[in-house]
């Protein structure tokens, strides 16, 4: 596990890549008690019920919030008292899997984002901060831009190894199909017509 980073609206943390035999990346998706650049602030608890009702499967790990764009799985997903901890594992035969293994063991790419529908919420009358109490979480990505600054990826676990980069496209998204099995459905975005912030924005406006 990762050590312990003290929530702030300006935390940045570097990524810290160590090598393991199976591939997998791990980091906080969401931080409680801090403001994003869309001033949300996602509360403890709000992934509870969303992550009861959908579990592993149904929750798709998605590049640049693109439904067209699965890059692997995730493997654990789970609130402690600092956020959303996600821990999960790209997928070799994925050609932006491998681009972003690379990317990630640079340190050029690290930020983690979800996509999510509001289910309970309540803005702030003083600080206009709307604070989110329970959140249906559609997917997380990774991104180049988190809108919350402190949702990084803490650790990559180095398991690709020399792989034929020529395998067609489909053939990869059917093998993250196979591995997800009916969860894959998930990744398909459904209109919302709620009001939505930017990082749910960013969804509807790829229906």
């Amino acid at each position: 596990m990762p050590a312990a980073i003290e929530p702030t609206i300006d935390s940045v943390f570097r990524p810290r890549t160590r090598i393991a035999p199976d591939g997998s990346i791990e980091g906080y998706a969401s931080l409680f008690g801090e403001i994003d650049q869309a001033r949300d602030m996602v509360m403890p608890g709000a992934f509870a019920q969303t992550l009861k009702l959908r579990g592993l499967r149904r929750i798709p790990m998605l590049f640049q919030h693109d439904p067209a764009e699965p890059i692997g799985i995730w493997l654990e997903l789970r609130e402690d008292q600092r956020g959303l901890f996600a821990r999960g594992r790209l997928i070799p035969e994925v050609m932006r899997a491998r681009e972003l293994l690379a990317l990630l063991r640079a340190g050029a790419s690290d930020g983690l984002s979800i996509g999510f529908k509001t289910v309970k919420a309540k803005i702030d009358p003083k600080t206009r901060v709307r604070k989110l109490h329970e959140i249906d979480l559609w997917e997380i990505s990774l991104v180049t831009f988190p809108l919350l600054v402190g949702a990084r990826v803490q650790s990559v676990k180095e398991g690709f190894r020399s792989r034929p980069v020529s395998l067609a496209r489909t053939r990869a998204e059917a093998e993250w199909r196979r591995l997800c099995g009916e969860g894959a459905d998930a990744a398909r975005v459904v209109p919302i017509r709620p009001r939505i912030g930017r990082r749910e924005a960013r969804h509807a406006a790829r229906i």
